[in-house]
């Protein structure tokens, strides 16, 4: 079903199964059609920025040893301001070394994958892709399992994680050029078969690794973990995150184009081909990137957007900052659990899992129309 008018009456364009953003106006005296949160994405914006505080300041609250709001706000407070110190040193490492790296890096995280699997289900015009498509994660777990099993530094996990991360996609986008073009079809295609590829190199390094040091490692890694993160992975790694969302920010009015499909798109003056490049690159740095910070964390990227779309619809103008807010608030909630729901720390990457595939199913029987 294609809009009749540009600007006019609120329509979706359906392509390849998936549909695309309505407009954003309603001919005189027709009733508007779209949801409250399609019609107030601003108001939408505002409160979920206002959960992202909240769950922040829980999670610097919350873990094994529990400190309480005020002192929270005061070790914030001193650590920029000078004023007295009513607070033990412990709650100030707690608060400043161990909770603050985390939910940056939760933050971050979630966003990444959040943003990436909105942007790719755009580009696809595919709902069930997420931002694991084309095999970066398969390709950074390989890197990162080749480098627990040969050597002893996390620097070098994750720079063998990154570089794999960003030679999977390579190796995908490859192998799915037909004639100086890039069909759909065969980009997901391609993705599949290169992902299939390292996930069976990982299980070879599984395989031949000690199981009693190398292994466990190896499998706490795939199954995805922020307890690891330092300062320095901040500093070397939330940059390369966030220029890239903000990378995509840029272009999520050129994704609603893109949905309609490449004809229609080039028609309208967009160069679908480097438009294509452009998506791949950013989400495959920020999923690469996530990899490295943090493991395999899986279904962020699938879930966080069709979320969104219930929020705002599916207009990747505000989709795409939904999502963004969204999956760094579910992230940093799923990491405070893990570290506090049982005596040893539950990888995020289960608990995503067992808390996204039901999320999902509801999602799924709702049925609705404009995902």
């Amino acid at each position: 079903m294609r809009p009749k008018t540009i600007g006019a009456k609120s329509a979706y364009v359906d392509v390849g199964g998936a549909p695309a953003a309505r407009t954003a106006t309603t001919e005189p005296g027709q009733a508007d059609d779209r949801g409250w949160g399609e019609r107030h994405p601003g108001t939408v914006l505002v409160f979920l920025l206002a959960v992202l505080g909240i769950v922040a300041f829980a999670a610097l609250m919350l873990g094994r040893y529990i400190i309480p709001p005020e002192t929270v706000a005061a070790v914030i407070l001193g650590s920029v301001l000078p004023i007295e110190e009513t607070w033990s040193s412990t709650a100030a490492s707690a608060v400043v070394n161990v909770r603050i790296p985390r939910i940056i890096a939760g933050l971050l995280v979630g966003a990444g994958l959040a943003i990436s699997g909105a942007s790719f289900q755009g580009m696809f015009r595919n709902p069930l892709v997420s931002s694991q498509i084309l095999g970066v994660a398969a390709g950074a777990g390989f890197g990162a399992a080749i480098g627990i099993l040969l050597f002893d530094s996390l620097a070098v996990v994750q720079i063998l994680s990154f570089v794999f991360g960003l030679l999977a996609v390579g190796m995908a986008y490859g192998l799915s050029r037909v004639r100086s073009s890039t069909p759909i079809l065969m980009l997901v295609l391609s993705g599949i078969v290169i992902a299939s590829l390292f996930s069976a190199l990982t299980s070879m390094v599984k395989y031949v690794a000690d199981p009693m040091n190398k292994m466990p490692a190896i499998v706490f890694w795939l199954l995805g973990s922020l307890n690891h993160v330092s300062t320095s992975d901040l500093l070397v790694l939330g940059p390369i995150i966030a220029v890239s969302i903000l990378g995509l920010l840029a272009v999520r009015w050129r994704i609603n184009v893109l949905t309609m499909g490449d004809e229609e798109a080039r028609a309208l003056g967009v160069n679908t081909e480097r438009l294509k490049v452009i998506i791949i690159l950013l989400a495959t740095v920020i999923t690469a990137a996530a990899v490295c910070m943090s493991g395999i964390i899986g279904w962020i990227g699938l879930v966080i957007p069709h979320m969104g779309r219930m929020l705002v619809g599916p207009d990747n103008r505000y989709l795409l900052p939904i999502s963004v807010l969204l999956g760094g608030a579910f992230l940093i909630a799923v990491d405070t659990v893990a570290r506090t729901a049982a005596p040893a720390e539950i990888p995020i990457g289960i608990l995503t899992a067992i808390i996204g595939a039901p999320i999902f199913a509801i999602l799924l029987r709702r049925n609705n129309p404009g995902w």
